[in-house]
């Protein structure tokens, strides 16, 4: 009822292909821009009835505990058809946020929702995924489930408070915790077995008395989903999560979170995914593409599909545009262009990690007009991640494209490895320049590999 797409513009000046229109649409093989393009163009983005809900009307006050007046102020937007819950400026703590369709959470400038660091504010469980397998577990800090037409908008700020002391330390690690603090491990094993024994959903409950981190914002199995020009930090786990949803649209929003598992953006299972103008500055992988790992992601059977990554800036992380590594589900039709990634603490550029034990389907990857600065790997495609070559699941990576790619400086340039009984097929490189590689790294195990009008320190390389 409340929906628009990127292509509405076109329709209102008669423009768009009607009935019985002869003009087809570029396919894949023939131009894979124009068709990125067009997923671009009918990724819907959910618009809202003009009313609001001011969170001070429901009983908002700063300095006191907001978890029932976020309840009451979304439950009304709902139930009126719709509209905007506004958070005025101001310092607003609270527990969990469970998203209605229909309602867009608007955090004004000046605003911060501050999330409470003890665990029982993410009670009782929730249906949700943790590191590619499903399970009941504390609610994400923002949570929505099965809504349609939903939205987290503003020049606001979500601070998830998560420190060494609060979240992290659940890490097990010490570097992020105190000696003593409860750790994930156990819990994290535990979910690991009942996930490739296929025990029910319903009996892996990871909740109270279990130590495994929310991730700070997840729409589960939604449609129409827009997050726009917001910043979120001190996440306690995966700062944003799509799942199993479609429709999804991250435009202008600034994510910075040092902590352990700090992806920035980690859609899974998900298609049609636009994510444009977003800055990262991460303790992980500042974007990471899933769709479930080993048994699971097997079970599900839903690859991450159609997603854009454009005129993002990535900082620090383990890796900037990223696939993997919980992709057994499969991953296609992957668009990154106009990317900056430029800092001396970001370790690896465009990256893709899996094993024998995650399997996957990995194909149609392309990229183009990215900019790396320092970065320890540039190009990394490995297939020895985690439990390496333990498994009878090979992954297939077919139909990698990098285009224009200009490195300035990689301690290493490749680290792109097959198995020999199941190679890379189809990478291609294509006019790009690495103005200083201190070791051109390895290529092996490939077929189909094309390498036309690379430089390295200078020179033509070529293997």
């Amino acid at each position: 009822m409340y929906k628009i797409s990127r292509r509405t513009t076109l329709k209102g000046l008669g423009l768009t292909c009607l009935a019985g229109c002869t003009t087809s649409l570029p396919t894949l093989e023939q131009d894979p821009w124009a068709f990125a393009q067009n997923i671009a163009d009918n990724t819907t983005i959910p618009t809202f009835p003009n009313k609001e809900f001011n969170l001070l009307e429901f009983g908002g006050k700063e300095g006191s505990d907001n978890t029932l007046a976020f309840k009451k102020a979304i439950a009304a937007c709902s139930k009126a058809g719709g509209g905007k819950v506004v958070v005025p400026a101001g310092r607003f703590e609270t527990g969990a946020i469970h998203l209605e369709s229909n309602v867009n959470l608007h955090i004004s400038e000046g605003a911060t929702i501050a999330f409470f660091t003890d665990p029982k504010y993410y009670l009782p469980a929730v249906f949700t995924r943790w590191e590619g397998m499903e399970c009941m577990g504390y609610s994400p800090l923002i949570y929505a489930y099965g809504k349609t037409n939903i939205a987290i908008t503003g020049k606001g700020t979500l601070d998830g408070q998560a420190d060494p002391t609060h979240w992290w330390a659940w890490k097990g690690n010490k570097e992020w915790g105190v000696e003593g603090y409860p750790s994930q491990k156990e819990s994290r094993n535990q979910l690991f077995a009942q996930a490739e024994a296929g025990d029910p959903v319903r009996e892996r409950v990871y909740a109270d008395g279990h130590y495994l981190r929310p991730s700070f914002v997840q729409p589960y199995k939604c449609e129409n989903v827009l997050i726009e020009d917001i910043t979120i930090i001190n996440a306690p786990f995966w700062l944003l999560h799509p799942t199993l949803s479609q429709n999804v649209t991250v435009r202008g929003v600034h994510l910075e979170s040092l902590g352990p598992n700090s992806d920035g953006c980690d859609p899974e299972s998900c298609k049609n995914v636009v994510i444009e103008n977003c800055f990262f500055n991460t303790g992980d992988d500042c974007i990471a593409i899933k769709s479930g790992r080993n048994n699971d992601g097997r079970r599900l059977a839903t690859p991450t599909e159609n997603v854009i990554i454009r005129n993002c800036k990535m900082e620090a992380g383990h890796g900037g545009v990223v696939i993997g590594s919980e992709i057994s589900g499969g991953v296609r039709n992957v668009f990154a262009e106009n990317n900056v990634m430029s800092s001396p603490d970001l370790e690896k550029g465009i990256r893709i990690k899996t094993n024998s034990v995650r399997g996957g389907l990995l194909e149609n990857i392309y990229v183009r007009n990215c900019t790396i600065g320092e970065v320890q790997q540039a190009i990394v495609i490995n297939f020895q991640y985690e439990e390496g070559d333990a498994g009878k699941f090979d992954p297939t990576v077919r139909n990698v494209e990098i285009r224009n790619l200009v490195c300035q400086h990689a301690l290493q340039v490749f680290n792109i490895r097959g198995f020999e009984r199941a190679p890379i097929q189809n990478f291609r490189i294509i006019d790009s320049t690495f103005v200083r590689g201190d070791n051109p790294g390895v290529i092996e195990h490939t077929t189909g590999l094309v390498i036309d009008n690379v430089q390295v320190n200078g020179k033509a390389f070529n293997i």
